[in-house]
């Protein structure tokens, strides 16, 4: 299991929201890195993205809205929404889950 993991929650349905593509970038160096790539699944999940551990830094997720919102035939103002995050090495698992409605979003730190 990846040490990164996501939920995306469409409020406005109620409902999971599937298929959002999800971007994991590291941004400790010299600029913004890609090290995964995932898909939201049925659940709204993504149970697996990025390496396995991640050396202490800054990382975010950035979730591809625009396209969500377009396989769900619904305007949204968002075309992207990025969180970013620190991990501080010690090995933890960092759940960063994602409530999304098409004119606004909230996140926390999840377990």
């Amino acid at each position: 299991m990846t040490q990164v993991t996501t939920h995306v929650l469409d409020t406005a349905r109620g409902e999971p929201a599937a298929g959002v593509p999800v971007r994991l970038q590291s941004v400790s160096g010299a600029g913004p890195e890609e090290i995964g790539r995932a898909s939201t699944d049925a659940d709204g999940r993504v149970r697996e993205i990025g390496p396995e551990r991640l050396p202490p830094g800054t990382y975010r997720l950035v979730f591809d809205t625009a396209a969500y919102f377009a396989e769900q035939r619904t305007a949204g103002f968002f075309p992207e929404v990025t969180i970013a995050f620190t991990v501080d090495g010690d090995g933890q698992h960092y759940h960063v889950p994602l409530l999304l409605s098409p004119f606004g979003y909230a996140t926390y730190r999840g377990s």
